[in-house]
C-alpha cells in the first residue's frame, strides 16, 4: 500500500491552532466572549452591507498587500477574489512565515485558477510597484505587521489611479486574539512614528509585546524564550504586532488622507474599513 503525503499549508495550522487555544480559553475564562463568535458566525456570517460597495471591486484590477487571504475568497465574509478581473500580490520576502516559499511573477494565485503578478518588495515603500495603476488596494490582517503604517497607507493610496479607487483595510480586534492585554495605539503614536519616518527596523514595540503577548493564543509562537528571539529578529520575518487597532484609529487615519469612509463594521474579531480616494489626490 502507498502511502499519500499531505502538504498542510502554515497558514491552516495557524489557524486550526488558534480556534482550538480560543476555544479552550475562552470556555473557561470568556464564555461570554466564545458566545459573540458562535452567534455571529451562525446568524450573521457575511458583511450586511458588501453589496452596497461590490461595484468597486467586480471587473475591477486591485493589488494585495500581504495576501492572499480567507477574508476575500469566495463564500467568505467578503467576497472581492471572484469578483475581480485581476489581482497582483505584494509580500516582503521569498519566503514568509504564511506563505512559505514564493516567487516572483505570474505566481499570485488568490482564487482557484485566478492569477496576479507576484511581487516580492518592501509592503511599505512598494518600491517596483507601478502608481496609479490600480482600481483597489486591499490589505488583511497585515498593517499590525508594519512599523510605520502611515507611510504604508500613504504609499498604497498613490497605487490608486487618479480617478480614485478603494482602500480595504481589515484589522484583528484585540480582544479576539493574543493582543488582548495590550493596550489599544493612539492616532497620535502613529503619526509620531510617520513625522520621524520610523523604519521596518523599528522594536519600539517589543517590551510591551514581550510583556502582554497571551502565548496561550500563539502556539505557532513556541515558549517564551522562542517567542523573543523571533520577535527580536522581527525585520527578517515579520510577525511581530507592532500597533493594536480599534475603529476609532482606522477612521482617523482615512480621515487625515482625505479617505471617504464607504463602509465600516466591526466584527467580533476583526474591524473592516473601506475608504475611498478621491478624484485627483495622489
Amino acid at each position: 500500500m502507498h502511502r499519500i503525503a499531505f502538504f498542510v499549508p502554515i497558514i491552516v495550522l495557524e489557524t486550526i491552532a488558534t480556534y482550538m487555544n480560543i476555544i479552550k480559553l475562552f470556555t473557561t475564562q470568556r464564555p461570554s466572549f466564545l458566545a459573540q463568535l458562535l452567534l455571529q458566525r451562525v446568524f450573521n456570517p457575511s458583511l450586511s452591507g458588501f453589496n452596497k460597495i461590490e461595484s468597486f471591486f467586480a471587473d475591477k484590477t486591485g493589488i494585495e498587500i500581504g495576501g492572499p487571504s480567507n477574508m476575500f475568497k469566495s463564500g467568505s465574509l467578503m467576497p472581492v477574489y471572484p469578483l475581480a478581473k485581476k489581482i497582483d500580490g505584494c509580500n516582503f520576502s521569498s519566503h514568509t512565515e504564511w506563505e512559505g516559499e514564493i516567487k516572483e511573477g505570474e505566481t499570485y494565485q488568490y482564487e482557484s485558477g485566478k492569477y496576479g503578478h507576484q511581487f516580492i518588495c518592501d509592503g511599505v515603500d512598494v518600491p517596483i510597484i507601478p502608481k496609479h495603476k490600480y482600481e483597489f488596494v486591499l490589505s488583511c490582517n497585515n498593517l499590525e505587521h508594519i512599523a510605520n503604517p502611515l507611510k504604508a497607507v500613504n504609499n498604497w493610496i498613490q497605487l490608486l489611479q487618479p480617478e480614485g479607487g478603494v482602500i480595504v483595510l481589515i484589522l484583528p480586534k484585540k480582544e479576539a486574539n493574543f493582543d488582548h492585554r495590550r493596550p489599544t495605539t493612539t492616532f497620535q503614536h502613529l503619526l509620531n512614528d510617520y513625522e520621524n519616518n520610523i523604519g521596518e527596523d523599528d522594536l519600539t514595540a517589543l517590551e510591551e509585546v514581550l510583556k502582554y503577548h497571551d502565548l496561550r493564543l500563539d502556539p505557532l509562537a513556541g515558549g517564551k524564550e522562542n517567542f523573543r528571539t523571533r520577535s527580536e529578529d522581527n525585520f527578517n520575518n515579520r510577525c511581530l504586532h507592532h500597533h493594536v487597532y480599534d475603529m476609532n484609529v482606522l477612521e482617523a487615519i482615512c480621515n487625515y488622507f482625505k479617505l471617504d469612509v464607504l463602509f465600516k463594521e466591526t466584527r467580533v474579531t476583526d474591524y473592516i474599513i473601506v475608504g475611498k480616494k478621491f478624484k485627483g489626490i495622489n
